[in-house]
């Protein structure tokens, strides 16, 4: 064993023992046998800022840094030290360093925050705060020593959002009112960017149709169709009436096998509280209900239903039970929308697409994309029915709807070469 090597182990024994001087005598002969030794440096820079002399403890960091400095902590250090020196500009560049060597680092993050606030600079020690609320770990899984500083960071940040909003508002009001129009979209945009609102995504579970917007409502002046569908309301709630009446062709909406996860739905596989009385499945016509129903049937061929083999068009009287939630999930594909005519609705019922909750009103139609996230709940003490059915997403052309319809004639093709559907 050599002589540091020597020391090193005799550091280990007095540091045990509690020796706390003897180890800060040991550290400094192995100092001035080695100058460039990092531990050293960094103990003996420990034991000065313990002893709060801080000037001793920078310039060993200093060269700390300048021998090794791969450790962002080492980096911290002297920040922390050129802090309690008041040496911003100092402090500044050793947070630099840290964050050179670890951009990610969240005290280091944390501590440029802090900076920066100190020095009055709000809107970048907002962003520095923001990006370390963006690497942080939930709070719950952070050290407790660091949980207070995190604390306050995003305290800075989130008053800094408010601030910023309030001012934005008022900045955007005279021009709002100028603009005119629907800014349902734009104000959405606003809230999405403080985070007031999620931003929701298509969420196609088989068939993704790229360049199509993931809008959650649509307008409803963009389907005229749709006013024969509403006027025909009395008419087709007579006909659902009808078939309620004699309690025949209603089956669980969703009907998986005992093998299959169920994840979300086991509450509802195989249920009544939410049941379906189908008139067209999975593409086809079910004609012993759509024959009980020939003025929802009319109706229903006014709109562009798709033609996707062995899935869609789709058509059906949707039954939610009192004290029924359909949890949140999102549809099969971005290809077609999905619309609902509500035909009996009570009262604390509502549906959620995407960061938008509406209550239905009977005979007044809506259409959503199914893809985005979306959940329905009956909180009320009678059931719920509307009209659900599905439409051609109204951006695809002609020759798109040909090629989608043709997609699905070739997948059910090759799926029932061995008698399976896809």
């Amino acid at each position: 064993m050599n002589q540091l090597a020597a020391l090193e182990a005799e550091v280990l024994r007095a540091v045990q023992a509690g020796q706390d001087e003897r180890a800060g005598q040991l550290w400094q002969r192995i100092l001035e046998m080695a100058p460039e030794h990092p531990k050293a440096l960094l103990a003996l820079s420990q034991r000065a800022f313990r002893r709060q002399d801080l000037a001793h403890a920078r310039a060993l960091l200093e060269r700390l840094v300048a021998v090794d400095g791969r450790d962002p902590q080492q980096w911290i250090n002297l920040a922390v030290v050129c802090q309690g020196l008041k040496d911003e500009a100092a402090e500044a560049d050793a947070l630099s360093g840290a964050l050179k060597r670890d951009p990610y680092h969240l005290l280091a993050l944390i501590l440029r925050g802090n900076l920066l606030e100190r020095q009055g600079k709000q809107h970048a020690a907002a962003s520095a705060y923001g990006a370390a609320a963006r690497v942080a770990p939930p709070l719950s899984q952070l050290h407790p020593n660091l949980r207070p500083a995190l604390e306050k960071a995003l305290a800075f940040r989130e008053q800094y959002d408010r601030d910023f909003s309030a001012f934005l508002s008022d900045y955007l009001a005279p021009h709002a009112a100028a603009a005119g129009g629907n800014l349902g979209r734009f104000n959405d945009s606003i809230d999405i960017m403080f985070g007031r609102k999620r931003r929701y995504e298509s969420q196609s579970a088989l068939y993704h149709y790229p360049g199509l917007a993931p809008v959650s409502f649509y307008e409803r002046q963009d389907f005229h169709w749709l006013d024969a569908v509403e006027a025909a309301t009395a008419a087709i709630r007579e006909e659902y009436l009808a078939v309620l009446a004699a309690d025949t062709g209603f089956e669980a909406y969703l009907q998986y096998g005992d093998d299959m996860p169920l994840n979300q739905w086991a509450e509802l596989n195989k249920s009544l509280n939410w049941s379906a009385f189908h008139l067209i499945q999975d593409g086809r016509r079910v004609d012993a209900n759509a024959d009980r129903c020939p003025r929802t049937m009319a109706a229903l061929a006014g709109a562009p239903q798709p033609q996707q083999p062995g899935r869609t068009p789709s058509a059906m009287f949707s039954l939610l039970k009192p004290h029924t939630h359909i949890p949140p999930h999102s549809g099969v594909s971005n290809s077609r929308l999905v619309v609902h005519l509500p035909l009996i609705v009570p009262g604390q019922c509502a549906f959620r697409v995407g960061n938008d909750t509406r209550e239905w009103e009977v005979g007044k139609a809506w259409v959503f994309d199914d893809t985005i996230e979306h959940e329905a709940w009956n909180r009320s003490q009678q059931p719920r029915t509307i009209l659900m059915f599905d439409i051609w997403h109204p951006a695809l052309s002609e020759a798109e709807r040909t090629m989608v319809s043709a997609l699905s004639a070739g997948m059910q093709a090759y799926s029932q070469s061995e008698g399976f559907g896809l």
